[in-house]
């Protein structure tokens, strides 16, 4: 006797993610519901359950997924590179590449981290302060100019002039926009070229 054995689809959390964050993007967190989610992901808002158990957890789980990516890259670049100068510049390109190839989802992690519960807010908080103290680090060892207060200022107006474009539409091709934001974050750092 053969039973109709349900099969799961992999890639469906994924889809999951991807339906809310375009959808809080255009909406915002509060204005968007589980079953608006469902069906830009091809399911019903029930079928979101089988994997979250909220839609603050959704996009938990999405905000986990960014900051665990932009740390393992992060130490991979402190792994494999020893100058500092290249290092930044790599750690650089990363945030540019977020911040443009994942405008959508880079907009909706800056707008709606508050919107999550207190204790998942407070988590993420700490990996990305774990992430900007490799920016720091590396500041500070290039530019010992700069006292550690400094430092930490510095790397802030770096990543702030990264994303200034989430609050904007520029119209610039991606390309164009990369190198002007790199060249402005490299100017901020005080980088030669």
């Amino acid at each position: 006797m053969r039973t109709n054995a349900r099969t799961r689809d992999p890639e469906r959390k994924s889809r999951i993610m991807a339906a809310a964050a375009d959808l809080v993007a255009r909406k915002g967190f509060h204005a968007v519901s589980i079953a608006e989610i469902g069906a830009a992901a091809g399911i019903t808002g029930s079928g979101i359950y089988r994997h979250f158990e909220s839609k603050s957890a959704v996009l938990v789980a999405l905000f986990d997924r960014v900051i665990d990516e932009l740390l393992r890259d992060e130490q991979e670049i402190l792994n494999t590179t020893d100058d500092l100068g290249q290092a930044l510049d790599l750690l650089i390109a990363g945030q540019v590449e977020f911040v443009v190839a994942d405008r959508e989802l880079a907009q909706v992690y800056y707008n709606e981290i508050n919107n999550l519960p207190e204790e998942d807010s407070r988590r993420l908080r700490r990996k990305q302060r774990l992430y900007l103290e490799e920016w720091v680090h590396l500041v500070n060892e290039s530019r010992v100019d700069l006292t550690d207060a400094e430092a930490r200022t510095v790397v802030h107006a770096v990543i702030g002039a990264i994303q200034s474009p989430l609050f904007h539409n520029t119209g610039l091709p991606e390309d164009r926009l990369r190198a002007l934001l790199t060249d402005a974050a490299r100017a901020v750092l005080g980088l030669d070229r």
